[in-house]
Parts: structure tokens; C-alpha cells; sequence
């Protein structure tokens, strides 16, 4: 399928950098973009293969769309009983027990009990969706037509390097998490040891909320990029994490505001849901059998195109990096380790 590229070794003389192929320099070549700029190719993309994304969008996100949303998968009396332990830890630690820290606590055990629940279709339904977006944009900027034997000929050779990036993924989300909560725990009992009273102990909770929002944010920024580079190049596990951290230099504000962007969308559809589908507050309900679907439709939308703007960040993301370290050997060494097999195949 692909040709290796690597570096080839003389007893004589010391280590040369070979260079990539120039059809391998050709993909993903496009010129550093913003945000906004991110979403117009985004939407450039999916015009010009429509069929592909939505035959995505139906069989593999909206699957996964409806299970999330409708939280059939999920034990109501597991997501109660964590976010009673949650409530009683911040209440130990010194915050005051107000409706809104029930809610947080609430949303957050829904949100922790929904992923353990719903993992297996994360870690196939979804990562498979993944994959093939990310395939198809690569396909795109490589001017090949998407053809399935080939991505699932592909998809067999890169399959386990996909899980275990995955994984790697759900351990730094899941570490990020628990860092916070250790913190803030251990900054409520702090100020609480001190004296001060659960309306004082507010402040300090809210700033470490605030801190802990912006590393949370660059955290899934690095493992969504991470993602993409476990389809495109021979790197896997910690290895995508680290190339992610390299390549999204210079492009972190475009990167948050994709992130923003997307989680504004997901949670404003997922609010939608909540008031329209699963709370019967007008009418007689005869309305969920049209607004349900289409919500769902709504949300797997905004899923694909996230996952597509993801991957041409990382374009955007490589193409900045080239032209910060034109030259530079140790760049060339990086580009070589693009895997050629998705922008080669016969």
C-alpha cells in the first residue's frame, strides 16, 4: 500500500534525513487558518462530498446521538447515588449546599456514569466515525475519492493503534478530572480550616472552577488533535499526545475557540433535549415524536462537523509548524512519519 520513509544509515557517515515524498508534502498543505477561517473550509468540505459525512452522520454519530441524549443506556440509580456522594463531599469541604451546586454535581455525575455506560459505543461506534472523517478530509486535501474497501483495508492495519490512543485519551480526560476535584476539595477544606464561612469558601471554589476550565479546555483540544494524528502518522498513545502539544503551538486560540464553539452547540441542543423531549411542560406531548429525532439529528450534526474541523486543524496545525521550522531537520524527520498509507492506496 504505502512506502516507509525514514532515515537511512551509512557506516561512514553520520544519519541523513530522507524527505518525504513530494505527494506526501502535497497533503494537508494549506495555509495557517483562524477559527472562523477553519469553519469555512469545514463547510467547503462537506459540500464537496456530502454523501460521505452524512452516510457517516447516519450510521455511526446518530446511533451514538440518540443513546447520549436519551440516556437509555443509563442506570438513573447510579448517576443519583454519585452525585449524592459528590453533593456530600462539597458540602464537607466547606461550600454551602444551594440548588445550583445540587445541579453542578448532578450534571456532572450524569455526565461521568453516561461515559462509563456508554464506552462501548464511544470506543467503537464513535472512534470509527472518527477515523473516517478524518480519512475522508486527509482524501480531500489529497484530491482521491473516498472509496470504503480501501478505508476498511486501512482501518485493519491502524485499528489498534486507534484503542490505545483512545485510551490514552480517556486516561488524561479522566486524570484531568480527578485532579480538579482533589484540588478543589483540597482548596474548600483550606479556607474552611481557616475560619471562614461557605459563603467566603465560594470565591476560591469559583477561581479554581475558573483555572481548572482553561486547562480542561486545552486538555481536550491536545487529545482530539491527538486523535487525528493516531489516523495520519505512525504515532500512538503518549507519542500522539506529545506530537499533539508540538504541533498545536502558535494555534492554541484557534483551537479553543473551535473548542467553545463545539461546546456551546452540544450543550445548547442537549438543553433542547432536556426542556423539549424528556420534560413534558406543554402541550400533550405529541410533539416529542418530531422534535426528538430532529434534536438528535441536530446534535450528531454539530458532532460531525466538530470532528471535521478537528481534522483540518491538524492540517492547518502541520502546515504552521512547517513554515515556523522550514529547514529544520528535525521538522522533515516529524513530516516522514505521516502515514502514506491513507493518501496512497490503489
Amino acid at each position: 500500500m504505502g512506502r516507509s520513509v525514514g532515515k537511512r544509515n551509512s557506516p561512514r557517515s553520520p544519519p541523513q534525513i530522507v524527505r518525504p515524498r513530494p505527494e506526501v508534502l502535497e497533503v494537508g498543505i494549506v495555509p495557517p487558518m483562524n477559527a472562523l477561517e477553519i469553519l469555512r473550509e469545514t463547510v467547503r468540505i462537506l459540500r464537496a462530498d456530502p454523501s460521505t459525512f452524512m452516510t457517516i452522520l447516519a450510521l455511526l454519530i446518530f446511533p451514538v446521538s440518540t443513546a447520549l441524549l436519551s440516556n437509555t443506556l443509563i442506570d438513573a440509580t447510579a448517576v443519583g447515588a454519585v452525585s449524592r456522594r459528590l453533593v456530600f463531599l462539597a458540602v464537607t469541604s466547606g461550600l454551602p449546599l444551594t440548588h445550583f451546586l445540587k445541579q453542578m454535581c448532578h450534571h456532572l455525575a450524569g455526565t461521568v456514569v453516561s461515559s462509563a455506560f456508554c464506552f462501548p459505543l464511544l470506543l467503537t461506534f464513535l472512534l470509527l466515525a472518527r477515523a473516517s472523517i478524518v480519512y475522508s478530509v486527509a482524501c480531500f486535501y489529497a484530491g482521491k475519492k473516498v472509496v470504503a474497501l480501501e478505508f476498511f483495508g486501512t482501518m485493519r492495519r491502524i485499528w489498534r493503534r486507534l484503542v490505545f490512543t483512545y485510551l490514552w485519551v480517556c486516561v488524561s480526560i479522566s486524570g484531568c478530572l480527578a485532579l480538579f476535584l482533589a484540588l478543589l476539595v483540597v482548596v474548600c477544606n483550606a479556607f474552611s480550616g481557616l475560619g471562614y464561612p461557605p459563603e467566603i469558601v465560594v470565591y476560591p471554589a469559583l477561581f479554581t472552577v475558573l483555572v481548572f476550565s482553561m486547562v480542561y479546555a486545552h486538555t481536550i483540544i491536545v487529545c482530539n488533535l491527538a486523535s487525528v494524528i493516531s489516523v495520519l502518522e505512525d504515532v500512538l498513545g503518549p507519542q500522539a499526545l506529545v506530537r499533539s502539544v508540538r504541533l498545536i503551538k502558535g494555534q492554541t486560540q484557534a483551537g479553543l475557540l473551535i473548542f467553545l464553539g463545539s461546546t456551546i452547540g452540544m450543550a445548547f441542543v442537549e438543553g433542547l433535549f432536556e426542556h423539549r423531549v424528556k420534560t413534558l411542560s406543554y402541550g400533550d406531548g405529541s410533539s416529542r415524536l418530531w422534535e426528538g429525532p430532529l434534536l438528535v439529528l441536530m446534535y450528531s450534526f454539530v458532532v460531525l462537523a466538530d470532528y471535521m474541523m478537528s481534522a483540518v486543524f491538524y492540517f492547518t496545525c502541520r502546515s504552521s509548524s512547517m513554515q515556523v521550522l522550514n529547514g529544520d531537520d528535525h521538522s522533515l524527520e516529524e513530516l516522514g512519519n505521516i502515514s502514506i498509507e491513507l493518501v496512497d492506496a490503489k
